[in-house]
């Protein structure tokens, strides 16, 4: 399934220039959800606003952002929570339009619908993410469901992130580890690339790559160190989804984060749908595809297992049959993009891949 098909973002102007957009202020850290209104101040941004969160996401902390700007911006809210994913960006672009700068307060739905809204209406965008389940919260991504599955999207990274890892430390520690499990899929993304680089003549960027390699290594090693409900945990993995961002923001594409494994959880989500968190089915598809790789798949499943990320497709409510059917079927997400999955796996093959992982 090809993005090419929703015709959702407004086409920007190609001038032959490659202008690399990167977040300019990023606060990582202890209640910094206070440091709010001084980051919109050091923008000069507007002097409107639109907060955009979620039913939970408003009480964890879009109330408090909004208080925290009251008395200086004029807020608007809008809430994330229809049941069409579609007409909810399309309702927010109108909200976002009335304001000066859109601020997302929440998880994955509410920062891709904020920063969908917010580039379709050139606005700026604040990311303020409720828990760090996946590297959306600082990318150039956004991930849009559909009837057919989740359809990934360019759009503009925020031009701030305010990353309060009390607020994402008291999120379930399942968030956490689906985080984790998407940053150390960097492993095999980067590889996939390199590969379609060698064989099909695909440009690479040897920063981005590198930076995302680092950044998925530094998880990988550290496994130990994630635990439930910990700032120090959601400190480093926080950090680590910034930088993964940022190096697909160098990219100028999802390239350095995301190869055959994610294409194994779209058509995952397509097959199965609402059955596993998106770095919970990236993390089980990397397993395989660094098998696939020849490198060290035994290394990915002992980590995301210290993490508590599944590891099966069992743990995620999965038949194996189901499994074997998203890894044939991966090479029709996103053809454009070749990865080890596109290379002729038979039905035979892909049932000793799933097999493979419950081996101990």
């Amino acid at each position: 399934m090809s993005a090419d098909r929703i015709n959702l973002l407004r086409t920007k102007v190609f001038d032959k220039s490659k202008w690399m957009q990167l977040p300019r202020d990023v606060v990582i850290g202890h209640d910094v959800i206070e440091q709010i209104p001084a980051v919109c101040e050091d923008l000069a941004l507007g002097d409107s606003v639109l907060i955009v969160s979620g039913g939970r996401t408003r009480d964890v902390a879009g109330n408090r952002v909004e208080a925290l700007l009251a008395d200086s911006y004029d807020v608007a809210t809008f809430a994330a929570d229809g049941s069409d994913p579609l007409e909810t960006i399309r309702k927010a672009e109108v909200a976002a339009a009335e304001a000066g700068f859109v601020i997302g307060v929440g998880g994955g739905r509410v920062i891709d619908t904020a920063k969908i809204a917010s580039y379709n209406t050139d606005r700026h965008f604040i990311s303020v993410p409720t828990a760090a389940s996946h590297d959306g919260i600082a990318s150039s991504r956004a991930s849009v469901p559909t009837a057919e599955g989740n359809v990934s999207l360019a759009a503009e990274p925020p031009i701030a992130v305010v990353a309060d890892t009390a607020i994402i430390a008291s999120a379930p520690h399942r968030l956490l580890a689906s985080g984790c499990a998407d940053i150390i899929a960097n492993c095999t993304a980067i590889l996939d690339w390199e590969l379609s680089h060698r064989l099909r003549g695909e440009p690479i960027s040897e920063y981005a790559l590198t930076l995302s390699r680092m950044t998925a290594e530094i998880l990988f090693q550290n496994a130990d160190l994630i635990k439930p409900h910990s700032e120090e945990s959601a400190w480093i993995v926080t950090k680590a989804l910034v930088s993964s961002g940022v190096a697909m923001s160098i990219a100028g594409s999802s390239r350095p984060g995301s190869g055959g494994e994610h294409k194994f959880s779209h058509a995952l989500e397509r097959l199965a749908p609402g059955k596993g968190l998106h770095g919970e089915k990236c993390g089980i598809g990397t397993i395989i595809t660094m098998y696939l790789h020849g490198g060290d798949w035994e290394g990915i499943r002992d980590s995301l297992r210290k993490i508590g990320a599944p590891t099966t497709p069992a743990e995620i409510g999965i038949d194996d049959e189901t499994a074997v059917e998203a890894l044939l079927a991966a090479r029709t997400i996103r053809p454009e993009r070749f990865t080890i999955l596109d290379m002729g796996l038979t039905a035979e093959s892909a049932r000793d891949l799933v097999k493979m992982l419950y081996r101990e």
